[in-house]
């Protein structure tokens, strides 16, 4: 072996007791949780209920910042273009991980390229919903009442392409019913507008309504997926109240910067999966409307993509399109 050849294995040598030390000592400083949506919505419930949890876990203190913007662009940008030493995570959604490189002409970052999977943590039904005082009670008055009222049945969401958005196009692709579509910049100010009464419906991320469904001011009717919520058990499925076969969830998930090293992947898929297994905390998620999910870095990049062929296909049939 030449001496150069000699001094370089020694310097990678060297180098990896310091590498498995960084790796122990990781973290030494406050992580910073990106939610790239506004405060009050779904998405900013989850953080702030995880936040805390984790932050013990790692030992740190984790710190939940919104960064909204362009239907969540603007934040897992942010993420993408982060240093991947773990201290920036991201609130994954499918809007942001599987729906806006369709929907974006000019994506400013490639949630397959630029960030890497680390865990699913949500399952969430989406419930229609309208005003507790409205006429409408049953999946069939509204859609009836649409037909008849062809431009006053509209529906608020948190932005083209959120799940708020699509949910409501499955349901007047399958009944024909002319729902009109408003969008907003989070689903928290269109929850504020249906309840002010300046839109008439809603389909909602469970998280984001519950607590208006249980006060009594909204009134819940039906669920999007194909099996009832424990949360609301007395509410029909969309496949019970006549749509047969529909079947549609928000999900949720953590996303690190490409590149980030494996170890710390691993610690935080880790720490999640533990959180998720306490059974104290599996109440207080579950209390949100979602499922306790969990599972490996594979299984959440395996559904981004599969979600990414099947919402990016409805994106297409729907014609919309962003700069």
């Amino acid at each position: 072996m030449n001496k150069v050849k000699k001094v370089l294995l020694g310097t990678l040598l060297a180098s990896l007791p310091l590498f498995a030390v960084a790796q122990d000592k990781w973290p030494t400083q406050n992580i910073t949780f990106i939610v790239p949506y506004p405060p009050g919505g779904p998405t900013d419930i989850m953080a702030r209920l995880l936040s805390v949890p984790l932050g013990q876990k790692l030992g740190t203190t984790v710190i939940v910042e919104n960064k909204a913007g362009a239907s969540g662009n603007i934040g897992s940008g942010a993420v993408a273009k982060a240093k991947p030493d773990g201290y920036t995570i991201l609130l994954a959604a499918s809007g942001n991980m599987s729906v806006n490189q369709t929907l974006f002409k000019n994506l400013n970052y490639d949630p397959i390229k630029d960030l890497e999977p680390v865990i699913q943590i949500s399952k969430f039904p989406l419930v229609l919903e309208v005003k507790a005082n409205s006429d409408i009670k049953t999946l069939q008055q509204y859609i009836d009442y649409a037909k008849a009222n062809p431009t006053k049945v509209s529906f608020g969401s948190a932005g083209n392409g959120s799940p708020q958005h699509l949910g409501p196009e499955l349901i007047k692709s399958m009944s024909g019913a002319p729902l009109q579509h408003i969008p907003y910049k989070g689903a928290s100010p269109a929850v504020n507008d249906l309840l002010g009464g300046q839109i008439f419906s809603m389909c909602d991320i469970m998280a984001g309504s519950i607590k208006y469904i249980q006060s009594g001011q909204l009134y819940p009717i039906a669920v999007t997926t194909i099996k009832r919520s424990p949360v609301l058990p007395n509410v029909p499925t969309m496949d019970e109240s006549g749509l047969k076969g529909f079947d549609y969830f928000a999900w949720h998930g953590i996303a690190l910067p490409a590149k980030t090293p494996q170890a710390i992947v691993t610690r935080y898929n880790v720490a999640l999966n533990e959180i998720f297994k306490d059974p104290e905390f599996a109440k207080r998620w579950e209390a949100i409307g979602s499922e306790v999910v969990g599972g490996t870095p594979e299984e959440f990049k395996a559904l981004i993509l599969s979600e990414a062929d099947r919402l990016g296909a409805l994106v297409k049939k729907l014609g919309v399109q962003l700069d």
